[in-house]
């Protein structure tokens, strides 16, 4: 469910997307992003995510979790039962103000605009992090999603085993639809888009809007802070995507929602 730079096993993934009201930053989107990852290269890796963000990113946008909240697990549990899930400021930024390198969790993320910024940011990794990254997969990223922010996430193999969800949020490009980041290689080669890919993902939509006849309350565990449950729904739909369930959703892409569909509770997410 996401691409790496360079030959990563990920498994157990478990991914949110959703629309809410939130008291400071108003009508916005919030991803949520969990798996089990262990490179299978020789030093760092990074895993890359693209953002359909309608305006531009900082470090202010990715939520701390803290260290007793797993709103993921709780969401999985809320839709599928219990699912194993992997437990576990601002360093630099740019005079265009365009690409950001901060510490979050055990990722040092680069956060661009413009992913022909990255290798120069790349300086800016500490060394037992700092990923091999080819031209031709960030050329990639520049043609197919222009406007759109990339956040690389790099680690190395031990801490990668620990890391908590990732969790942000921004302002949608599209405000008539959720999409949510599909795209898959593990390789640390360029992603085909259309192609078949192997798949095993639990992905769940919710929201303020998404109707209670069609989604599952959550529990959230005790002891969670104020500011994240602020962006957390309160209710939402799980999608299995495996072969038996959704074999449609195994062209290589994005997985995408109308927000009317989310409206009325039909959950017919499609590939695009």
């Amino acid at each position: 469910m996401c691409v790496s730079s360079l030959p990563a096993r990920l498994s157990d993934t478990i991914v949110y997307l959703g629309r809410t009201s939130h008291p400071a930053h108003g009508d916005i989107e919030v991803l949520g992003y969990q798996n089990t990852a262990a490179s299978e290269a020789d030093g760092p890796n990074a895993m890359l995510l693209h953002l359909p963000a309608g305006a531009r990113m900082t470090s202010g946008n990715f939520i701390n979790v803290g260290r007793v909240a797993d709103p993921l697990a709780d969401m999985a549990a809320a839709v599928a039962g219990p699912i194993a899930t992997a437990r576990g400021g601002i360093d630099w930024m740019s005079a265009e103000e365009t690409v950001e390198v901060f510490e979050h969790d055990v990722y040092t993320v680069v956060l661009a605009g413009d992913p022909a910024l990255i290798p120069a940011a790349l300086e800016r990794v500490p060394v037992e992090r700092r990923p091999v990254i080819t031209g031709e997969l960030l050329d990639f990223y520049a043609r197919t999603f222009p406007g759109y922010t990339i956040a690389l996430c790099c680690f190395d193999n031990a801490d990668a085993l620990r890391a908590r969800p990732l969790m942000l949020w921004y302002e949608p490009a599209d405000p008539g639809e959720l999409r949510m980041p599909g795209l898959d290689c593990h390789s640390g080669g360029v992603p085909v888009p259309g192609m078949r890919v192997e798949r095993d993902h639990l992905l769940l939509f919710g929201g303020d809007e998404a109707p209670e006849e069609t989604t599952s309350p959550v529990t959230y565990r005790p002891g969670m802070r104020h500011r994240l449950r602020r962006f957390l729904p309160g209710r939402v739909h799980g999608i299995r995507v495996n072969e038996v369930e959704t074999p449609e959703l195994f062209a290589n892409g994005d997985f995408v929602l109308p927000l009317d569909d989310l409206r009325a509770g039909r959950f017919r997410v499609r590939v695009g």
